[in-house]
């Protein structure tokens, strides 16, 4: 085992030991700290292998403005939905020891085809292609960081970039694919009182160019997308305040809806 693979699994075992535990630190040891994106997706990897939970699909942390600005960061990271974390609408989800306390409205693809890594990238035409449907989802992230806003991009990678519990709202049976999802309209309502309000844009500009930018990272993130992956393209609106007892419900319009109690 190389040195960078040590480190790696080092940091692997104490991201999930927080997690896990409901714990937090102010920074990984100087001994396993990735200080490259590169660094951060390998003690990634080495936290789903940690986990022994099998990988269910991906998160893009960060794609929007409100995203990048509530962690610090200037770019998207990439992030693995462990299955154990993953629920379906209605549903109840533990509140448990979350510090940043937040809940964001998502649009979900679920593919229904491989997107093996290859030299040249997907077109968004090609990914397109290559997916089963269309799902709201909310996502309700977390850190291991007790302040998530002072990790950097490369330690927010080996966060899992700031995964924790999903939802997955059911399939919309409309037409999306004939949909504009960059103007489509998303609300968030956290105990039927309207939180934020935002569109498809707000995911990088179309949630749809999110999908593609995952396809187009496994380099990165040393994996490729696989048929019954889901894909959570990031925050429409901002990151609205959560509490143990809310009710959060998303609606997308034609799209859909989707609902969590926070126990």
């Amino acid at each position: 085992m190389t040195s960078s693979s040590r480190h790696a699994n080092e940091a692997g075992r104490i991201i999930h030991r927080c997690w896990t535990n409901g714990e937090v630190i102010e920074a990984l040891p100087d001994t396993c700290r990735p200080h490259t994106m590169a660094d951060g997706y390998a003690a990634q990897r080495a936290l789903a292998v940690t986990s022994g939970d099998p990988v269910r699909g991906w998160k893009i942390a960060a794609t929007s403005t409100a995203g990048q600005r509530h962690i610090n960061v200037e770019g998207p990271i990439a992030g693995r939905l462990l299955a154990s974390r993953v629920h379906h609408s209605p549903c109840e989800v533990a509140f448990g020891a979350n510090r940043m306390a937040v809940a964001e409205a998502e649009f979900a693809f679920v593919m229904g085809a491989d997107l093996p890594a290859r030299g040249e990238a997907y077109s968004v035409e090609e990914v397109l292609a290559a997916v089963a449907a269309l799902h709201p989802a909310i996502e309700i992230p977390n850190s291991r960081f007790a302040d998530f806003t002072r990790a950097g991009s490369a330690q927010l990678a080996a966060d899992n970039a700031c995964a924790h519990e999903f939802v997955l709202g059911p399939a919309t049976d409309a037409d999306w694919r004939a949909i504009d999802l960059a103007a489509q309209r998303v609300t968030l309502t956290i105990d039927a009182h309207l939180a934020t309000t935002g569109t498809g844009a707000d995911a990088l500009g179309d949630p749809r160019e999110a999908l593609a930018w995952i396809a187009n990272n496994h380099e990165a993130q040393g994996a490729s997308l696989r048929a019954g992956d889901i894909v959570t393209t990031g925050v429409c609106g901002k990151p609205s305040p959560i509490a143990a007892g809310n009710r959060v419900a998303v609606d997308f319009g034609p799209i859909g809806t989707a609902e969590v109690t926070l126990a």
